[in-house]
């Protein structure tokens, strides 16, 4: 079955967004990912932090990148909902880990925080209406 079929012919809530924001709103995000674990991973090789305060950031973007061939690819709402939780968890760590050294990495990140505590809530509610 495509994908944006499959997608369209999910139980959603109401108050699920039109799927044509998820583009643009994940561009914005992703240029903030990039510049931020960018400056991280420069403190890394720098020096300036270790290893473990880069861990959540690696694991993060690896949660993050398989979102989409686990929700779209495999078409499985369960292994999407597991790991969007990772990509909140280790999003969550990331921010506090980095706040000693760089705050304006954590400030930066507010807004990924934000849509992806919305996107958790909304793929926990659609796994759970198409159960």
């Amino acid at each position: 079955m495509e994908t944006y079929t499959w997608y369209q012919q999910l139980i959603k809530p109401s108050w699920a967004p039109p799927s044509w924001l998820f583009g643009p709103v994940w561009s914005f995000l992703y240029a903030i990912i990039f510049i931020t674990y960018g400056y991280v991973g420069w403190m890394f090789f720098k020096g300036k932090i270790s290893f473990l305060v880069v861990l959540p950031f690696l694991l993060n973007i690896i949660f993050n990148l398989a979102f989409t061939p686990l929700q779209f690819g495999l078409q499985n709402n369960i292994l999407a909902a597991i790991d969007i939780l990772l990509v909140l968890g280790t999003l969550i760590w990331l921010m506090i880990a980095i706040f000693p050294f760089a705050r304006f990495v954590t400030y930066a990140n507010i807004p990924y925080l934000f849509w992806v505590s919305f996107a958790t809530i909304l793929q926990l509610h659609i796994t759970y209406l198409n159960w």
